[in-house]
């Protein structure tokens, strides 16, 4: 009944036109060997699933640590490592360091560290990470900060090409995993806070040459966009579709940047990304919808041409960017097989689309503390802002108070997991709630282009000894909208989730414990303290037979800045949150790679 778009894979590549490329090679071979983790999302679907079984609900609480190894970096590790045969290839956040490393006896057999300007780190807006790396065809591919796109000799680490991507002087870096689609590799840029102009670019992997590059704001043509033939729930989206809800020029900063993540279909070869929030955070200064920030994208991955497009959050009043992740399946719905596209977006409400046409089908909140919005409205795809948690109708400099969720999002850029044996999404989310006051700013090129100071705090209910719950992991039923099971954490949980066929999902805390749960029930099952906290996505893979889960620690990103950067004690800025501060408590600063198997004989 549940098929994950893996399975399905192959099949495509028999059903079109002798010669056509699906998606390469190498890439669908290694995605298709479970013994692999060879893409971010372990396929292209984003799934972050494993039909490894070998770790299994019965025995996962014998886990033990097989191996470890320290990056040697102390700011936020996100994302996670990829694993091909005998190899793993580790990054880390800046200075972007990237490690191949010998499975049979973990030793280091090149490792790559390019020579950035430190100028860099300033314009990052929220910590210094960077999620993952891409293979193919006997390459590593690294979006460094700086925005250059290297290709790594996989052998030797050797550079192949580099191309740059921005220019961190404007405001310009990059903080996302790149993906091979094709015979292309396809990257964003980052800098939503600095009056950046979103794009999306893709080059030809054989020499880093642009193949196309698509703008979320402006002319129809910079955007890639056909004003008859892409869609917005249906409807063509008709010419300056763009440029008539900006005022002016503030679409050239308009933001809409696409620093998450990157899916595919090979079957229909379109690839699935979101934008970002627009520019600058005071809405009152960019009346108008801000099309198409805080969108998804459905772009032919060989042209880059619009197919079709759904806007989230129209004139974006809370910094709720729309790049999370999406994740495509196939299920049944009212009856009817469909294929899917599975969005929690970080406005609180999960979206399930049909993958094909952008056919809205399901908006629901993913948190019961979201209140900015009643609902959306089925017809038009628009949310029902709640007047009295909209920053712009309450004007410039009007402290609006407990809007759920806060800037960070039900979730941020942490990505779930989908097993096709329950049918149910894993999602690990955020539960705090903020104040939010706008204030005036100008664009000045290379510095923050803000306008609104934000105070989080928990949504969760404190206790006594001060604890709450400011996050939660929950299993998610993605063709009725509803929550199936949700289990509080302490603080946001900030790590990316993997589920695998052994019926356990696994999820890392900020405290920094690698958990086990029970993917029917939630139950835990196994619980581990690495060396610091996780924000890293854990990925599971074989060698000589064996299974291992395999997990970054180094406690960083937004919800870590603080405390990655030295800025506990800073209250204002940098999106400070209240609790979080006492991040130190509870774990310290690391950059470790920590492998887990089960002994031997279990």
């Amino acid at each position: 009944m549940y098929k994950p778009l893996q399975s399905l894979a192959v099949l495509a590549a028999c059903a079109v036109l002798p010669g056509a490329v699906i998606a390469n090679d190498e890439v669908k071979s290694l995605t298709a060997d479970a013994n692999n983790w060879a893409i971010w999302g372990g396929d292209y679907a984003g799934t972050r699933y494993s039909e490894l079984d070998q770790i299994n609900a019965g025995n996962v609480k014998d886990l033990q640590v097989a191996w470890t190894f320290s990056t040697g970096v102390l700011r936020g590790h996100e994302g996670g490592p990829l694993v091909m045969g005998d190899t793993m290839y580790i990054h880390t956040p800046f200075p972007n360091k990237v490690f191949a490393i010998n499975l049979a006896d973990q030793t280091v057999k090149w490792s790559y560290e390019p020579k950035q300007n430190p100028d860099t780190i300033p314009v990052m807006c929220c910590d210094t990470v960077n999620r993952g790396l891409a293979f193919a065809d006997g390459k590593v591919f690294l979006q460094q900060a700086d925005t250059t796109l290297v290709a790594l000799n996989a052998d030797t680490g050797e550079l192949v090409w580099s191309v740059k991507n921005g220019d961190p002087a404007k405001g310009e870096t990059n903080t996302n995993a790149p993906v091979v689609i094709n015979d292309k590799i396809v990257t964003g840029i980052s800098g939503g806070e600095f009056g950046v102009r979103g794009f999306v670019v893709a080059y030809n992997i054989k020499d880093g040459s642009q193949a196309w590059k698509a703008y979320s704001t402006g002319p129809d043509d910079e955007m890639l966009i056909d004003p008859e033939k892409t869609t917005h729930l249906g409807q063509p989206v008709g010419g300056d579709s763009s440029l008539k809800t900006w005022e002016g020029d503030q679409w050239k900063i308009g933001g809409g940047t696409t620093w998450g993540w990157f899916t595919y279909d090979p079957e229909t070869n379109l690839v699935y990304y979101g934008s970002g929030n627009p520019g600058t955070w005071n809405p009152v200064v960019r009346p108008g919808d801000n099309r198409w920030s805080m969108t998804l994208w459905a772009r032919d991955a060989d042209t880059g041409m619009a197919k079709w497009v759904y806007q989230m959050t129209p004139h974006d009043e809370w910094d709720y960017d729309g790049v999370n992740e999406n994740i495509l399946v196939d299920q049944e719905i009212n009856g009817e097989m469909r294929k899917l596209l599975v969005h929690f977006d970080r406005n609180g409400f999960g979206y399930t689309l049909d993958r094909v046409t952008g056919e809205l089908l399901v908006a629901e909140k993913y948190d019961p503390a979201t209140n900015w919005a009643s609902h959306i409205d089925m017809e038009t795809g628009r949310p029902q802002v709640v007047a009295e948690y909209s920053t712009h109708q309450n004007g410039a400099d009007v402290n609006s108070e407990g809007i759920c969720p806060a800037a960070l999002g039900s979730k941020d850029q942490q990505p779930a997991a989908y097993s096709p044996k329950t049918g149910l999404f894993y999602v690990p989310t955020n539960h705090v709630c903020m104040d939010y006051e706008p204030f005036e700013v100008e664009y000045v090129a290379g510095q923050p282009y803000v306008g609104a100071t934000l105070s989080m705090y928990p949504a969760g209910k404190v206790t006594g000894d001060g604890s709450s719950n400011m996050g939660n992991f929950i299993a998610w039923d993605a063709t009725k909208g509803e929550i199936v099971w949700s289990l509080p954490e302490r603080f946001s949980v900030w790590s990316g989730a993997l589920a695998t066929a052994g019926d356990v999902v696994f999820y890392g805390t900020l405290e920094g414990h690698l958990k086990a749960v029970d993917s029917k029930t939630g139950k835990e099952l196994y619980s581990f303290k690495t060396p610091s906290g996780i924000i890293g996505n854990v990925n599971t893979y074989t060698h000589d037979g064996k299974q291992y889960v395999a997990v970054l620690s180094g406690i960083g990103g937004w919800a870590g800045i603080g405390m990655a950067a030295g800025l506990e004690g800073d209250t204002e800025g940098l999106g400070a949150v209240g609790a979080y501060r006492k991040l130190s408590d509870y774990t310290q600063l690391g950059g470790v790679l920590t492998v887990f198997a089960l002994p031997d004989g279990a």
